[in-house]
């Protein structure tokens, strides 16, 4: 961290304490392995020599597995990649550094420490443990004959990933209690200054009362970037999360059920997002679904169709929209012909017009030293209707005045008082908040759905605020999962010299994805960028377990084994260090599943997904990889003298 220039901060100690469960994996697989050839009869130094020489290559296989993992995600653009780029160093270097470490410390501390007389608790406990062997290997043996079942036991999983990732809801982050959320007001177009503010601070009043947790609340006319008075933003703070028994997300929605009986404005309570990007995606409701289109006829009867439907589905708690056609206007038809007749010009019919509303500075003058404006308009109460343009008149250029009403027709109309575009299109974003238990994820599916059920081909959609930043985290993580499996494959093939033997090894990620979908299933977790990294980081944590197993089985071949007894010797000598390692990196990630106090909701689907997929896994790939093992392993040439030699 100091010479990357990284600081202490959340994600870097998230790495920290994750990294504490798996920098002594490497340390158990030496150790365990020492002591197998010191109670095979060798003195300290000889087992300390042969067995880090037999186990070499294992750990640095799995060290090197599990720093490739996060690859991909330094790499990564956006706000994932600054996001998780510091994470993924502080993990991966930790690895390595442990790598390191146990080749070169670990054997030397076993000989100046370790002991060849054991004491009591092993004296206690290794019966129990040499049972437990015996019993695997007896298990083993009897699954072997129908090694069939684990190609089920992988179509099985398989079925799983497809139905968990269909079901399980999507988020970008869960949202955290951060004793404060907003609040924002838009009212009818032309809606003034003083009505606003008497608005608001009747809200601030009601808020006194009706949220004994407040702790200091705010509101401002207009809101923060807006375009005219009409709105306004409020804030809301709410006491520490331990000092009450409500959730701020509670809160919340009780609010939103209590502001409709403010009719004269529209009010949202809002939470801020965990992660956003910019200012807009931090104040705004959650889903941000942007409509397109060249034509603005066409777009004004679609945005309008959507808006009608959003507001009936159930997945929808508040739906609104920036394209608002509320500003009044009227459309003055001058009759030309009749007005040429009359001896009247635009121009002349224009002007007066203008004098008589637009309130323009006609001059300046002066009194007792104070310069003042001259304002050219007619009385308040003749300017309060849009009939009274026609109570006008207007001199010709022959003297005469001529009423305006025998020359112009009036309509009244309605339009936005802003157009918007997206991308170079006119647009229009519409914006929803969510009911009780759904996600970001929910609401753009159905947003979608109905687009594509009232949109023809000359429309375009897309996202914006939160949704995007949603949309963009998922397609990140989708693809440095998806490159992660690729390095891993390839430098599994590299070191083994194999084409088969990485495809062994990897069939423990989908045991793993299995494990930690379903734990985010039962524990009521949603899918999102926390538990995405989660199971990037978990496919170098499972393939562990492979290489050690596929590693062994192999040694035993070219010792002269038949590959059935290679296989089941192989994975019952590796019994004691894949259940520490495995155990060690779960009981590592505990903590984190287990979080506590303020901010720690997003960090738990993190340890639920590490601590669910690698016991999940364990208990699969102690069974199921021996048996594809002998399914896809090649050929392995017996070299019995040069391994002594």
């Amino acid at each position: 961290m100091y010479f990357a220039g990284f600081s202490i901060n959340i994600l870097t100690l998230l790495g920290i304490v994750l990294a504490t469960g798996l920098v002594v994996d490497d340390g158990i697989v030496v150790t365990e392995n020492i002591f197998k050839k010191m109670e095979a009869g060798m003195s300290r130094r000889q087992a300390a020599i042969e067995g880090s020489k037999e186990i070499i290559f294992v750990v640095l296989s799995t060290s090197l597995t599990l720093a490739v993992v996060f690859l991909p995600v330094l790499f990564l653009e956006g706000f994932v990649g600054s996001l998780f780029r510091e994470f993924a160093i502080v993990v991966s270097s930790a690895t390595l550094i442990s790598a390191f470490v146990s080749l070169t410390i670990t054997p030397v501390l076993n000989v100046y420490l370790g002991g060849n007389n054991h004491g009591w608790f092993y004296n206690k406990t290794e019966p129990f443990f040499r049972s437990f062997e015996n019993g695997y290997r007896n298990l083993l043996s009897a699954f072997i004959k129908v090694k069939w079942i684990a190609w089920v036991l992988i179509l099985a999983c398989g079925v799983s990933i497809y139905y968990l990732m269909n079901t399980l809801q999507s988020e970008l982050a869960p949202l955290e209690d951060k004793s404060t959320f907003r609040i924002t007001m838009s009212g009818q177009e032309g809606a003034s200054f003083d009505f606003m503010r008497k608005i608001a601070n009747n809200l601030e009043t009601f808020m006194m009362d009706s949220i004994p947790h407040r702790t200091f609340s705010f509101f401002s006319v207009p809101g923060f970037m807006s375009t005219g008075v009409n709105s306004g933003m409020g804030r809301i703070g709410l006491t520490s999360p331990d000092e009450r028994e409500l959730k701020q997300s509670d809160i919340v929605k009780n609010l939103n059920k209590k502001l409709g009986r403010f009719n004269d404005v529209r009010l949202f309570a809002i939470e801020e997002q965990t992660i956003s990007v910019g200012l807009a995606s931090r104040g705004s409701l959650p889903v941000q679904f942007v409509v397109q289109n060249l034509d603005f006829e066409k777009l004004k009867t679609g945005v309008t169709e959507i808006v009608e439907q959003a507001r009936a589905d159930k997945t929808f708690q508040n739906v609104d929209i920036n394209l608002k056609f509320n500003k009044p206007e009227e459309q003055i038809t001058i009759d030309r012909l009749k007005a040429r007749e009359l001896g009247l010009t635009i121009s002349d019919i224009a002007n007066t017009i203008q004098s008589a509303f637009s309130g323009r500075r006609l001059d300046y003058y002066i009194h007792e030293g104070r310069q003042y404006q001259v304002i050219g308009q007619v009385d308040l109460m003749d300017r309060q209707d849009p009939a009274d343009i026609t109570k006008l008149y207007v001199r010709n250029n022959r003297g005469e005045n001529i009423p305006l009403s025998s020359v112009v027709e009036t309509r009244s109309s309605a339009n936005p008082p802003t157009l918007y575009h997206f991308n170079r299109y006119k647009s229009a974003t519409i914006s929803a908040s969510l009911a009780e238990g759904k996600t970001i994820g929910d609401g753009i599916k159905v947003m979608r759905s109905i687009a594509a059920e009232k949109l023809d081909e000359s429309f375009q959609t897309s996202l914006s605020g939160p949704s995007r930043d949603f949309e963009e985290s998922s397609s990140n993580t989708l693809f440095a999962f998806l490159l992660a499996l690729l390095l891993i494959y390839l430098v599994l093939s590299a070191q083994f010299e194999s084409f088969k033997d990485p495809i062994i090894i990897m069939i423990t990620v989908p045991l793993a994805l299995t494990g930690a979908l379903g734990s985010l299933y039962f524990f009521g977790h949603t899918l999102n960028i926390f538990s995405q990294i989660g199971m990037i980081t978990l496919i170098g944590l499972v393939t562990k377990n492979g290489i050690m197993i596929v590693e062994f089985a192999n040694k035993k071949r070219l010792l002269g084994m038949s590959k059935l007894q290679a296989t089941i010797d192989g994975a019952a000598e590796r019994l004691r260090p894949i259940i520490m390692t495995s155990l060690a990196t779960a009981l590592g990630a505990l903590p984190i599943a287990l979080s506590f106090g303020s901010a720690s909701t997003s960090r738990i689907p993190l340890g639920i997904v590490i601590v669910g997929g690698v016991c999940f896994s364990l208990v699969l790939t102690l069974f199921v990889i021996p048996a594809i093992y002998l399914f896809l392993s090649g050929k392995h040439v017996k070299n019995i003298d040069e391994n002594e030699n």
